[in-house]
């Protein structure tokens, strides 16, 4: 099939590459020509693994191309919108990326054959019937009968975007009219996951429940976990014995310096933003956010209790992604911590195998090197962040070259055989 995909970000990169290795013809639109460019050159402008070689192989197999002009496109059967939805600073969604997106694809169907165009950029509920369908038919087409309407809401996770877009949990297809939604579960045939078919806003909804809850369930984990800090107990050791209770499972258990990332907190601060909208506030989700912005900060809390005076201390920072396996960094908390430390006077010296760069654009004059070894050399104290492999096989002989052995894990990465003295921030 022939598919369009407006948006070259994250989710919109890698759903037009995973259509394109599954032998659709496949065009990636955006306005911003450097990336439409890098594209058409095979150079991925994100981390994600994987991506690069099946990038390469559809530009090869002439499956892909990339261009800011969607009216150079002659006919699809699909336009995917996937375009970033960013937050206002009342924490609801600024949908001006998604409107210009909206105007593009109604001038592009005016003149062409039936399409489909299904929304998979994260929306709140309602988005699609009031906003999107009314800028298309301006055109003077209507929505189910001249084109279909979807929403398809993506849950991919960085690092495992291209995995989990082969072998997703669910497709939830939210839909217009039967019509839509057949043409589109026709496209997802080869797929061997359940497919549920609702209508538009049941979609958008389940995709910010689902981010609402999963980071509800990282916020419990370490609200435990600071309890088991004061005790003395080892949380991993409890979320281990809860993770294997069927109804609870082990994932989203791993209790630390919090969440981050470019979803969790801006789609939590959207939903809070809609549940006062419709009249039916949460405590829950206010609470969330107010934990998470907090946790952060516990692990310089311990460090300044083994080093009470900070002032001109070498503090190594190992990782800065907000999670391992991505080069990301929005809303890591790497970001507070760092400044934490820049507060109390403190010399940072970085290391990240993927994200120093990004980093680099918000903290331009702290030290980035290139290993973790280069990175402990000299420093007072040393914080993980991030769960990178590299960082599970350090051992004793690469922090020998610290002025002190403190080493405080803000994820739980360190082996015991191999690093004899160390502390976690909540274990």
């Amino acid at each position: 099939m022939k598919i369009i995909v407006v948006g070259s970000g994250y989710v919109g990169l890698c759903t037009a590459v995973g259509f394109a290795t599954l032998g659709h013809d496949v065009v990636c639109v955006d306005v911003d020509e450097e990336k439409v460019d890098k594209i058409n050159k095979g150079e991925v402008p994100i981390y994600e693994e994987g991506l690069d070689k099946m990038l390469s192989q559809a530009l090869q197999e002439n499956k892909l191309h990339a261009t800011t002009n969607i009216e150079s496109v002659k006919e699809t059967d699909f336009v995917f919108v996937a375009v970033g939805t960013p937050s206002k600073e009342n924490g609801s969604i600024d949908l001006k990326y998604v409107e210009s997106a909206s105007v593009d694809i109604a001038n592009f169907i005016k003149d062409r054959n039936y399409c489909t165009v299904v929304v998979k950029s994260t929306v709140l509920p309602e988005t699609t019937e009031k906003v999107v369908i009314p800028i298309l038919e301006k055109t003077g087409k209507k929505a189910g009968r001249d084109f279909g309407v979807c929403a398809n809401p993506e849950f991919l996770r960085e690092g495992k975007a291209m995995d989990d877009f082969f072998n997703p949990d669910r497709l939830i297809i939210g839909e217009l009219d039967k019509k839509s939604g057949d043409i589109l579960e026709k496209l997802y045939d080869n797929f061997k996951s359940p497919i549920m078919r609702t209508d538009l806003k049941t979609a958008e909804l389940i995709k910010y429940a689902s981010n609402a809850f999963l980071a509800t369930k990282v916020t419990f984990i370490n609200e435990i976990g600071n309890m088991c800090k004061n005790l003395g107990i080892d949380v991993y050791d409890v979320a281990e014995g809860m993770g294997l209770d069927k109804r609870i499972g082990k994932n989203f258990l791993q209790a630390g310096i919090g969440f981050g990332g470019s979803c969790f907190r801006k789609d939590v601060e959207a939903l809070l933003s809609k549940t006062k909208e419709t009249r039916a506030e949460s405590k829950i989700l206010s609470t969330v956010l107010d934990i998470n912005k907090d946790q952060p900060l516990r692990i310089v809390h311990l460090l300044k209790k083994r080093l009470p005076n900070l002032n001109e201390k070498t503090i190594a920072v190992l990782g800065l992604a907000f999670k391992e396996g991505t080069d990301d960094i929005r809303d890591a908390p790497s970001i507070s911590i760092i400044a934490e430390l820049l507060k109390h006077g403190c010399i940072v010296k970085c290391y990240d195998p993927k994200a120093s760069d990004n980093m680099s654009k918000i903290y331009p004059n702290i030290d980035y090197c290139n290993s973790a070894g280069a990175a402990l050399n000299k420093t007072d104290a040393c914080l993980i962040l991030t769960a990178w492999d590299e960082f599970k096989k350090l051992s004793d002989k690469d922090f020998s070259n610290m002025k002190s052995k403190i080493i405080i894990e803000g994820r739980k990465v360190l082996d015991k055989s191999l690093v004899t003295s160390f502390e976690g921030v909540l274990w």
